[in-house]
């Protein structure tokens, strides 16, 4: 989502200057979301804490590319999804502890995060081919909103165990 907003933005109306504002905007919810996650992580074990936050991901989502503006209320969106995903930037980070614990981490955190690493690498080229298969930004959204959708689904199946440490 990230890499397709200032484009999005354009598609809506909002100059340049301004979709790169609600970029740094989106960017500055990113840090709020990251000091907001360690009270989320007190508050929810990782399952229903990853159910939820993919879930609001696909509601930001799904809300940037279903609204057509005004330009100031994508803009609010825009700091909205970044808290959200400054929550999801420190699930990835600690899911593998989370998950399956200490040891070994290396080499687990290494499988978990390799296909994240070429998701994000071939991101920016998808998103343009993706908005022009698609018809254009917004409806590149909904798309990544029914993608998070079903990932927040997925995630209810997906609830690690407890590990038995003996």
């Amino acid at each position: 989502m990230v890499i397709a907003l200032v484009p999005l933005l354009v598609e809506r109306g909002a100059s340049a200057t301004v979709a790169a504002w609600a970029l740094g905007l989106s960017g500055v919810g990113q840090v709020l979301g990251r000091v907001l996650y360690a009270p989320l992580a007190r508050r929810l074990r990782v399952g229903p804490r990853t159910v939820l936050l993919l879930g609001l991901g696909a509601v930001g989502t799904l809300a940037l590319g279903a609204f057509p503006g005004p330009v100031p209320l994508l803009v609010v969106l825009a700091v909205v999804v970044g808290v959200i995903r400054g929550n999801l930037t420190l699930l990835q980070a600690t899911a593998t502890a989370n998950r399956w614990g200490t040891a070994h981490y290396g080499r687990q955190s290494a499988v978990l995060a390799a296909p994240v690493t070429v998701a994000a690498a071939l991101a920016p080229v998808a998103a343009i081919a993706l908005a022009g298969t698609v018809g254009g930004y917004a409806t590149l959204h909904l798309v990544l909103a029914a993608v998070a959708g079903v990932a927040a689904l997925l995630a209810l199946g997906g609830t690690p165990r407890p590990t038995v440490r003996g």
